[in-house]
């Protein structure tokens, strides 16, 4: 299968469309830290890109050795998004308001900090668990090849969303961390309704 161009096709359409909630978070990440350096720049893009290559397949894993436990876990996804997201974008949105009146200091809003990276990786990247369904039939290999494609495409990606949210965050100074918190729990009310209601 790794020959067919389709299946090459269908590795970036994947990375595309599961990249989306990365790339907004990326891009609140930028507009809360303008002046970000490029280091951290691609760090998030990487931790971001390390988290949806895991996901899949942590999937392919789940369904090839314990199908029931994975298919009643899936309920629970857009809960677990929505309280990760409503937690680190109420917490961006509160340090940029208790951290207002500092001066030029405050253009950089609320840094963020490792571990809220990492909650940010899980929340926009725990819906990728399901592509393990969608590739279930996959080799290891094909698998493997699949989800390091769409890490790929995820770190592209949030690499544009974070150099995007600089640019704006630059313009809007203090704002633009309660701007990107706001982003972050939108984000999380979305996968929520989506998951839910669907």
């Amino acid at each position: 299968m790794m020959t067919d161009v389709i299946f090459y096709i269908n590795s970036v359409a994947f990375g595309v469309g599961l990249a989306m909630d990365a790339f907004s978070v990326s891009m609140a990440n930028g507009l809360s830290e303008p002046h970000m350096k490029r280091r951290k720049m691609f760090s998030i893009a990487g931790v971001f890109a390390a988290f949806q290559i895991i996901m899949p397949l942590l999937g392919w894993l789940c369904v090839h050795t314990v199908v029931e436990a994975f298919e009643s876990f899936q309920t629970f996804i857009p809960y677990i998004a929505l309280v990760l997201l409503l937690f680190i974008g109420g917490k961006m949105i509160y340090e940029a308001v208790r951290g207002k009146g500092g001066g030029d200091d405050d253009m950089d809003g609320a840094a963020l900090g490792a571990a809220a990276l990492l909650v940010q990786g899980v929340a926009t990247s725990i819906d990728a668990l399901s592509v393990g369904f969608t590739i279930a039939e996959y080799t290891p290999a094909e698998a493997l090849v699949e989800s390091l494609i769409i890490g790929a495409v995820t770190f592209m990606i949030c690499v544009g969303g974070v150099m995007i949210g600089k640019r704006f965050g630059t313009r809007l100074g203090g704002a633009a961390s309660v701007l990107g918190g706001v982003i972050l729990i939108a984000i999380g009310v979305e996968i929520f309704v989506s998951g839910v209601f669907a």
